[in-house]
């Protein structure tokens, strides 16, 4: 993924102007001044295209933009990981995504949420087309697959797969009892 220039522009334009738009360098810089979720989505898709370099020195140009969106925003996505276009962070904060996963197109990541497995080298997470992950969700696990069309509810636990056009949500209760 993003391998020359114009994939990157073709990411920059859907994620940031959308593709509706026409494209003008003038309206992305004003959208990355502008807002937090522009600014760190065009950070994290200049780390990705500059750590797929084969240049080390370009690719730790890469690797240091990452870790400064770690210090700035809290959104600590791996550069392993395999996100495809139109992917939107609503709140830029908290975000942990592991090196394993696989995201489809037009996904959403909202706040405190974690992508990740539950041991190291273990197999990675599939995440497919149109999916939207609420915040303060988890989703932990081995090969899990998240079908297209998919609906994770805020504060949800994930550790098994989901079937394409769900909607997922952890229910839980509240007890209160005397002392």
């Amino acid at each position: 993924m993003l391998n020359n220039f114009a994939e990157l522009k073709e990411f920059w334009h859907a994620e940031l102007l959308g593709e509706d738009k026409k494209f003008s360098w003038l309206k992305i810089l004003r959208r990355v001044n502008r807002s937090n979720p522009h600014n760190c989505l065009f950070w994290l898709r200049l780390s990705q295209y500059l750590y797929n370099k084969k240049n080390r020195t370009v690719k730790s140009w890469g690797k240091r933009i990452n870790k400064s969106l770690v210090r700035k925003f809290g959104v600590e996505i791996t550069l392993g990981a395999e996100i495809d276009k139109g992917l939107w962070l609503g709140h830029p904060t908290a975000i942990v995504v592991f090196s394993g996963l696989r995201m489809g197109k037009n996904c959403s990541i909202r706040q405190c949420t974690t992508i990740g497995s539950s041991r190291p080298g273990s197999k990675g997470i599939s995440i497919g087309d149109s999916v939207s992950i609420g915040a303060n969700s988890c989703i932990i696990g081995d090969g899990l697959r998240i079908g297209n069309n998919v609906n994770i509810g805020a504060m949800s636990f994930v550790n098994k797969d989901i079937p394409d056009n769900s909607v997922y949500i952890t229910h839980k209760e509240n007890s209160i009892r005397p002392k």
